[in-house]
């Protein structure tokens, strides 16, 4: 077996792996994937992906990942759909309506667990909660509805705070900027489920078997990977392959422990 030598200590055991702005942007892949991933195989790394987009299914996951090469288990990922899933049926374990602003992943994941996903904005079932997440076919109806039924008491969550999205045109508006829109018309601040919230990591570290100082998170977001890692305890690592930038990184504090141009850059 190759032995690979790695920019980080072989005290590191396990990687958490954002996906957009870290294996890809969008379509385009950043860099060989399946190269990259021989190497952290053959490195004797665990691997999972930990990701605030809540827009794809598990088998939607794998097939993208299948279309840049990559076989990975059910097991090996997490995101904000499955959290606020899982978070959900422990706020209302007796399940119930529940109206959507987002796409197939979080409506999906919800189902799965007992909810009914709205996402009609002409339905006026009133619901339990109202998720919002990323939505590439929001409305106005849809911002609507979700402010009526946040005003007249639902309560209000929010998959992830990602202001943009990363593509390979450039940043454009993502969850957090539909989710700011709906907090601006309601007065009511979201419960934020995925990063920067430590519970995608908690959710990597239990599937990956190893302890917060032996895993590294590695992100291309300050705000949500690495201070998710930071929350848990975990090492992380910036790439600069996304939204944040080197000039962000050294002003940020606690400062991640480590910033590399991108995925590739932390093998030699």
């Amino acid at each position: 077996m190759t032995s690979w030598k790695m920019n980080i200590p072989d005290t590191i055991k396990a990687l958490i792996l954002d996906m957009d702005g870290v294996l890809w942007r969008d379509s385009a892949p950043i860099g060989d994937l399946p190269a990259i991933f021989t190497r952290i195989r053959e490195r004797g790394l665990k691997v999972a992906l930990a990701s605030n987009n809540a827009t794809r299914t598990m088998d939607e996951h794998l097939d993208k990942l299948s279309g840049f090469g990559l076989t990975l288990e059910p097991w090996q990922i997490v995101s904000s759909a499955f959290a606020a899933a899982n978070v959900l049926s422990k706020d209302f374990p007796n399940g119930g309506a529940v109206f959507i602003v987002g796409e197939n992943g979080i409506q999906r994941a919800l189902q799965e667990r007992g909810f009914t996903s709205i996402i009609d904005p002409e339905d006026k079932t009133r619901p339990v909660a109202v998720v919002s997440s990323f939505d590439r076919g929001v409305t106005y109806a849809k911002l609507s509805r979700a402010t009526l039924h946040i005003r007249a008491g639902a309560r209000f969550y929010g998959t992830n705070p990602d202001k943009t999205f990363p593509t390979p045109e450039g940043l454009v508006p993502g969850a957090g900027a539909i989710l700011a829109s709906i907090e601006a018309a309601t007065d009511v601040r979201p419960i934020i489920i995925g990063k920067p919230q430590p519970a995608l990591m908690y959710m990597a570290l239990e599937k990956l078997g190893t302890r917060p100082g032996e895993t590294l998170v590695v992100g291309d977001r300050l705000e949500t990977d690495i201070a998710a890692g930071q929350a848990a305890g975990c090492k992380t690592a910036l790439v600069l392959s996304g939204v944040s930038t080197r000039k962000q990184a050294q002003a940020w504090q606690p400062a991640p422990d480590y910033i590399f141009d991108d995925l590739s850059s932390i093998l030699d």
